[in-house]
């Protein structure tokens, strides 16, 4: 069967009208750039920010359109909520029905225009970020969400790195997620934890050539069109640096609360307190930081060298009011466990790293349980 093209989904989608039904979603320019892999289409619609939600049957109607094009396996379409857009007609908010709160207790809410729209049966969410890459947050993120797992807690963890998805190797996942009724996806599981990433969706050698836009709606479909089933908690791993994907999460999810990664040494605490300040201001409480590589243990020897410097992590803690979390070593078995995707926690649940990571997920849920300090936002289903 040959290659789905470009040019087919267009002539597909140019069967699908526009809100103001005078023309269609191509010829309105409401079609993003489309990216297909492995015979799936990814693609996202242009919408006002205010009609995002009432325009979902446009949406249904653009992914039907898509996947009855011979070849196509599935599709990824998303609405992208560009306040700047006026491709559809103008038309009053639908109300939002409210049901329960699963923020932690004593989370308080911040007020009609700050309500964010929540994950059903997902208690907190919590971001695991870093100000740059290369400090160890994806290994940190999935052995948090193993300790979480390992102190009786339901568990999940999202990669929201589109770029680089690292969950589905650190995990030893492989496949493709199954879709539930034609949209929810189911999805995928080992050691116990529920996981999505992009990574699942497309091949591991496939450059994610995206705009900022597009990066936004697909992160927020993986977290909520995804049947996580009831968790505790889900982790996010964040993309590294404080871009449009990380403000999209911070601002557009009901985070309970995020996790700063850093090592050591002075340049990394630089970008480190870029991601702090990035979410102060948009008010998402800080549960700690972690100084990941903070010293390295010889295999041979157990002797201990400050590669990276020692202590900064904490010193920056200390200075700027946050919990500090705790202090990862840098270990053979941690580098090489992440490598063969048997995380440390999992593979040795009793070692002294492993008793650290659990120790660092015992103090993010005793702050998360301890929310009535905090004006962590309550979660609405809607």
């Amino acid at each position: 069967m040959p290659d789905v093209t470009k040019n087919q989904v267009l002539e597909a989608l140019a069967k699908v009208r526009s809100p103001d039904l005078q023309s269609d979603l191509v010829t309105r320019g409401m079609v993003s750039d489309v990216f297909i892999s492995d015979s799936k289409v990814y693609f996202s619609i242009t919408v006002p920010a205010d009609q995002a939600k009432a325009l979902e049957p446009l949406r249904l109607a653009a992914e039907k359109a898509v996947t009855a094009v011979p070849g196509v396996k599935g599709a990824l379409v998303t609405l992208t909520a560009d306040r700047k857009a006026s491709s559809a007609p103008q038309q009053p908010p639908s109300p939002q029905a409210h049901g329960h709160s699963h923020a932690p207790a004593g989370a308080q809410s911040r007020g009609p225009a700050n309500v964010k729209a929540g994950v059903p049966g997902v208690g907190a969410i919590i971001a695991v970020a870093s100000g740059k890459g290369g400090v160890g947050k994806s290994t940190t993120a999935v052995n948090l969400a193993l300790g979480l797992q390992a102190n009786g807690l339901r568990v999940g963890i999202l990669d929201a790195d589109i770029y680089g998805p690292s969950v589905p190797r650190l995990l030893k996942i492989s496949g493709r997620p199954e879709q539930i009724d034609g949209r929810l996806i189911k999805p995928m599981e080992n050691y116990g934890l529920k996981a999505m990433s992009m990574g699942f969706l497309v091949d591991e050698e496939t450059a994610m050539i995206w705009r900022g836009p597009m990066v936004q709606s697909a992160l927020l479909q993986m977290l909520r069109e995804v049947a996580w089933g009831d968790l505790d908690v889900l982790v996010v791993d964040m993309p590294p640096g404080t871009g449009d994907a990380q403000l999209t999460m911070a601002q557009q999810v009901p985070l309970a609360g995020a996790v700063i990664v850093s090592t050591p040494q002075d340049l990394a605490l630089i970008d480190a307190r870029k991601a702090v300040t990035m979410f102060r201001k948009v008010e998402i409480p800080l549960l700690g930081i972690v100084e990941n590589m903070s010293y390295f243990l010889a295999p041979d020897t157990g002797k201990r060298y400050d590669i990276f410097g020692h202590g900064g992590a904490r010193a920056e803690a200390e200075r700027i009011g946050v919990p500090f979390l705790g202090e990862v070593p840098l270990t053979m078995d941690i580098r090489e466990r992440s490598d063969l995707g048997t995380p440390i926690v999992h593979a040795e649940p009793d070692s002294d790293v492993a008793n650290i990571y659990k120790d660092i997920a015992a103090k993010v849920w005793a702050q998360l349980s301890q929310g009535a300090r905090r004006k962590a936002p309550s979660i609405v289903f809607e």
